[in-house]
């Protein structure tokens, strides 16, 4: 059974301070490949590397109570892939669930992210730990379509290349995609996690709603008997 020790837990909050300070200095230098790219091209290129694709998903914008935690909960998993046969993939940026390419890189393994166009077309800040970014042409972050209960477009590349899903934590957009990654016959497990509180409050503040006092994310409640 899995402990962290003291010192692992300090490495891991001293990663979760450089990945939140402008300018420090990160583990990976990666030079990325990015391209716009169908479901179809993404698999090509998959396929190619003959690997397996564990897929992370949780918060992003929304960020963790608890970055630490969450580090630790991925560096357990990681335990259990080898670099030479597992890509990992997430949304390619930095914030929340993103910390966790570093702390792959570290480990040897290859990344990839699969994103929505929004990402490239709003200059969202990309993780400099993702070898391999693909932008899928999408009005939407991902999850369900409005008014629908079809995946977007993003959404449905990511379930089509993955093997795997873990989700720490999450939304809207990780409770449709692991929710379909189950439909779909895929390895998925959930791990518990708080959004961060702070962040939460002010933008329900924002938008002139009630302070929340749940924080768990819409995932825990589609995952966790007797919540």
């Amino acid at each position: 059974m899995f402990k962290a020790a003291p010192l692992s837990r300090l490495l891991l909050l001293l990663s979760c301070f450089l990945l939140a300070v402008p300018g420090a200095t990160m583990a990976c230098e990666a030079l990325r490949e990015t391209r716009e790219a169908t479901s179809e091209i993404i698999k090509t290129f998959i396929s190619s590397k003959k690997m397996k694709v564990l897929t992370f998903v949780g918060y992003s914008g929304a960020r963790y109570q608890d970055p630490a935690a969450m580090l630790e909960h991925a560096s357990r998993v990681l335990d259990r892939h080898s670099p030479a046969g597992t890509m990992i993939n997430i949304g390619a940026t930095t914030e929340g669930i993103g910390g966790i390419y570093e702390l792959a890189k570290r480990r040897g393994f290859t990344t990839i992210g699969i994103v929505s166009t929004l990402a490239r077309d709003e200059h969202v800040t990309l993780s400099p730990c993702v070898d391999y970014v693909f932008f899928v042409k999408d009005p939407t972050w991902g999850g369900q379509m409005p008014g629908s209960t079809r995946l977007s477009p993003t959404s449905a590349a990511i379930i089509a290349n993955s093997t795997s899903f873990v989700s720490i934590g999450g939304g809207d957009v990780a409770r449709d995609e692991m929710l379909a990654a189950q439909r779909a016959g895929k390895s998925v497990t959930f791990i518990p996690a708080d959004m961060n509180h702070q962040l939460a409050r002010e933008k329900a503040m924002k938008r002139g709603l009630s302070e929340p006092i749940d924080f768990r994310g819409a995932a825990h409640a589609a995952f966790v008997k007797g919540n």
